[in-house]
């Protein structure tokens, strides 16, 4: 960000979204940012908490719409040439199709700033000055992890032309990137952005497994590819109420490029179908797509047994045949490592506040245990007695250069020592660093990108080759409003019975579905809102005119629904929402009044998201900008 002099907020929020994975570092940065001179646009159908305490102009726009809009920002640059064309010549795979389809030569529909306003909700004069500043200043795209903004219907599309607003204004060039707003790994990168001892850093799978810290084997689930057989999360009810059913792609995070092409089939070959499920984490039901459905599959006959293990009876937990009672962080002894960020790498040791109360045991423990059970020698032998195997793995890495393990049970806590800045400095020029993409931004030939033809491709050939029908995510990323996946926009006819689109953010006060039970957090009103029955309902944010046409009052108890089913939570009136978008945060208990009527007044919005994946052959989730209703409830 050293040379960015413009910062758009692409739906970002790091306020909220950092602490549940990396402490305050989300306003660390945007601090830094501030600090910088670096103006800040925040572009969301909410005010988020980021955008209310750093952003300089706040852009709203309605969910699921922001294809539609920066299609007009890139209609602008052609119409005013005020894109870098010599880059896109040098480092730029099939602009020409993509100008076609953005001045309307392929559908007849030039995608004008009035064209998207109409879609986005967003005055037409806003797209317009939005374009001009971006393309007269150094601009950068924020993001986290990409929010609702990535989790909604036809998602790639917007992601896909984020890349190409920033390419065609020179994407890796001083001050024109795609910057993380948190300080973490970044996968490929030579260092990451903060002082780190290099000797744990190698650029790439090494850096999520933090070589030469401690690291349990487990940690590296879900970042390299799966081997069959496995279904993704998102297809689980499916897979079991509906086989067989098909996929592309495993879903992991260093999966190659190719990845997204191999197809796999559930039941796999030589396996059954599945009739057991051993739940982990209990919170299938409100932190996936449509969590009615997934009910449904877990009560199906299909399957003979579900062990649950879990602290609490809640959520998912309600529907197994036996729970295994898990000890809370209090109860239990345990290593932690962080190193992501890597602005600090530490290894620490944690004691028990109290002893197991019950029949608890820790998670470690049920696992060796139910080992025995099936004498399962090797496992027990690869994973002992839990201070044993901690001490193993901490003694294989690089903390005892610096601490020995008796010092580190003593003193509980080890800082992996830092570089100082200027070593840091000396340690990037000796190693010729650049920003994000400039390796490439300097000598395209010389260092390819990972995509079929080694360029930014605005053509994609690799959809075009596998998926040559899709028009869903066609090789051209385009505004699709609704098809053959997905109905979920106020353009299609379903938004007469539901007329309101629904954004789900990850949670301000919970860290997805945990957190849910501190009570003294129930106290903040953004956070819970007491009802006339006394029960703490999740909050609705509605804008005044919405509210006003359906005679909803702030703290009302209101019935949010669609076909799928109806959650209630209370209105939380304010303008911080824009007008035709409500929005509820992911991840409240499930608390079901009826699961014939699919009635929950827990607040879990994910029961009513819809079930299908991103798009046809998109197997990612789809948990916000879905149409509904509200309704004042009778309670």
């Amino acid at each position: 960000m050293e040379n960015t002099e413009l910062m758009i907020l692409a739906g970002a929020d790091p306020e909220t979204t950092s602490w549940g994975f990396c402490g305050q570092s989300g306003s660390i940065v945007m601090r830094w940012i501030k600090e910088a001179g670096i103006k800040c646009i925040a572009i969301a159908p909410d005010a988020n908490y980021t955008t209310v305490k750093w952003a300089d102009k706040w852009i709203p726009i309605r969910p699921n719409t922001d294809a539609a809009l920066y299609l007009a920002i890139a209609y602008m640059w052609i119409k005013e040439e005020t894109y870098d064309k010599e880059y896109i010549k040098t480092h730029v795979h099939g602009f020409e199709e993509f100008q076609k389809y953005v001045l309307g030569h392929e559908d007849g529909i030039p995608k004008t700033p009035e064209w998207a306003s109409k879609i986005t909700g967003t005055p037409a004069r806003t797209i317009k000055a939005l374009a001009r500043e971006w393309a007269s200043k150094r601009t950068s795209i924020g993001i986290v992890f990409g929010g609702p903004k990535i989790r909604g219907p036809y998602s790639t599309e917007p992601a896909r032309l984020e890349a190409i607003l920033l390419s065609m204004q020179g994407l890796g060039k001083p001050g024109v990137h795609m910057v993380r707003l948190l300080p973490t790994w970044t996968f490929g990168r030579v260092l990451p952005g903060v002082p780190t001892n290099i000797e744990i850093y190698s650029g790439a799978i090494e850096a999520i497994a933090a070589k030469g810290m401690p690291i349990n084997p487990g940690s590296l689930w879900g970042l390299i590819p799966y081997k069959p057989p496995f279904i993704p999360k998102t297809l689980l009810p499916d897979a079991i109420l509906n086989p067989p059913v098909s996929w592309y792609g495993t879903g992991a995070i260093m999966a190659l490029v190719e990845d997204q092409f191999v197809k796999y089939t559930y039941p796999f070959e030589g396996y059954p179908e599945i009739h057991m499920i051993f739940n982990e984490n209990g919170c299938l039901s409100t932190c996936w797509n449509e969590g009615y459905k997934t009910i449904e599959a877990l009560r199906s006959p299909k399957i003979e047994f579900i062990v649950a293990v879990h602290p609490w009876f809640e959520n998912d937990c309600k529907f197994a045949d036996i729970i295994l009672p898990a000890c809370t962080v209090f109860e239990t002894e345990d290593m932690a490592v962080k190193v992501d960020p890597p602005e600090y790498t530490i290894a620490w040791w944690v004691d028990k506040c109290i002893e197991p109360i019950g029949e608890s045991k820790t998670d470690y423990e049920i696992m060796r245990l139910i080992a025995q059970k099936l004498g399962l020698k090797s496992y027990l032998e690869k994973f002992p007695e839990f201070e044993e195997f901690a001490k193993k793995i901490y003694e294989e890495s690089i903390c005892p250069k610096y601490m020995s393990w008796e010092e580190f049970k003593r003193k509980k806590i080890f800082f992996l020592p830092a570089p100082p800045p200027e070593e840091w400095e000396k340690i990037k020029k000796k190693l010729n660093v650049k920003p994000g993409l400039g390796y490439f931004y300097e000598d395209p030939l010389n260092n390819r990108l990972e995509t079929f033809i080694g360029k930014l491709e605005f053509y994609s050939t690799g959809l075009a080759e596998n998926f040559p029908e899709d028009t869903e995510r066609p090789p051209v990323p385009h505004y699709i409003p609704y098809g053959e996946t997905h109905q979920e926009s106020l353009l299609h006819p379903r938004a007469k019975k539901y007329p309101l689109l629904m954004v789900s953010n990850h949670p301000r006060w919970r860290v997805h579905a945990q957190n849910d039970d501190i009570v003294w957090l129930r106290e903040i009103p953004t956070c819970k809102i007491r009802g006339p029955d006394g029960y703490l309902y999740e909050p609705v944010w509605i804008h005044p005119i919405d509210a006003a046409k359906r005679g909803i009052k702030h703290g009302d108890v209101v019935k949010v629904y669609n076909e799928r089913g109806t959650v209630l939570g209370a209105a939380y009136v304010t303008e911080r929402i824009m007008p035709g978008v409500v929005s509820m945060d992911h991840g409240a208990r499930v608390d079901l009044i009826s699961i014939e009527d699919k009635i929950d007044r827990g607040g879990a919005i994910n029961l009513i998201c819809p079930s299908k994946t991103t798009s046809k052959n998109v197997p990612g989730m789809v948990v916000s900008a879905f149409l509904v209703q509200i309704e004042k409830a009778n309670i």
